[in-house]
């Protein structure tokens, strides 16, 4: 990797992320904005450090929360991806019932799994789970119904059947579409566990927010803000060096 080609990877989200904060920071200072209003970045880097050890014991609960909605998200839209994306038939009956189930807010749903599982871990899960999985379902499957028809006709020709060249074809073809669904999907698991945190739960950073933002301390609401966001940008990226390990073939260079 050449010098620019590190600086435009690294040093120019970089550059960018600092000029942003430089921004923030004058125009609070500039406007005289109050902090319960809009606190400057370095109001909201001191709280931060002063609340090192609660932040770190509830963003762990978060990321616990995202991670295992969104392993079982990636299982379970796999599976349904396949078997939508194989079957025209299971395709049209499913599509509109998923469409239709996607359409729904989440954090209409969160009320009821409170009731059926309680305050706690479990519903931020399921929450996570939820708003997640549809996008693997529908990449997953577009990369099977958008299989070209013509290498299909030679494969039959050769003598291959429907699960072979869903094997040896189909699953192949599915991979860039999963891997770009799993980055998106991810940074949507956080959007679940946070929302389900702030509505039923006593631990997470959604949680740790709502408590703060009761008694106006806005530096700590911004605090969370910037940990999830941080959480999000770290579980992308390693998404996107495995989908760049995994699927390099896919792609032109």
């Amino acid at each position: 990797m050449t010098g620019r080609e590190r600086f435009v990877n690294y040093g120019l989200p970089a550059l960018t992320l600092l000029v942003l904060f430089l921004l923030w920071e004058g125009g609070v200072y500039a406007f005289k904005l109050p902090r319960f209003i809009l606190p400057a970045p370095s109001v909201v880097a001191q709280s931060l450090w002063q609340w090192r050890n609660a932040i770190w014991s509830h963003a762990l609960q978060t990321l616990y929360t995202t991670l295992a909605g969104f392993g079982v998200a990636v299982g379970f839209g796999l599976v349904l991806g396949w078997i939508v994306g194989f079957s025209p038939l299971v395709y049209k009956a499913l599509y509109p019932v998923l469409i239709g189930f996607n359409s729904i807010p989440k954090v209409a749903i969160v009320p009821v799994l409170v009731i059926w599982f309680g305050i706690g871990t479990v519903p931020a899960v399921l929450t996570a789970f939820l708003i997640s999985f549809f996008p693997i379902v529908v990449n997953v499957a577009t990369g099977l119904a958008t299989l070209e028809p013509e290498l299909q006709d030679v494969l039959r020709s050769l003598g291959a059947g429907k699960l072979q060249i869903f094997r040896k074809v189909g699953l192949p073809r599915t991979l860039p579409y999963f891997f770009a669904s799993m980055k998106v999907a991810v940074t949507l698991a956080f959007v679940g566990s946070v929302i389900s945190e702030t509505v039923a739960s006593n631990r997470g950073v959604g949680y740790l927010m709502i408590a703060a933002s009761s008694r106006f301390d806005v530096p700590l609401v911004f605090a969370g803000l910037l940990v999830i966001a941080a959480l999000g940008v770290v579980l992308y990226a390693a998404f996107a060096v495995l989908e760049g390990r995994l699927t390099s073939w896919a792609y032109r260079r």
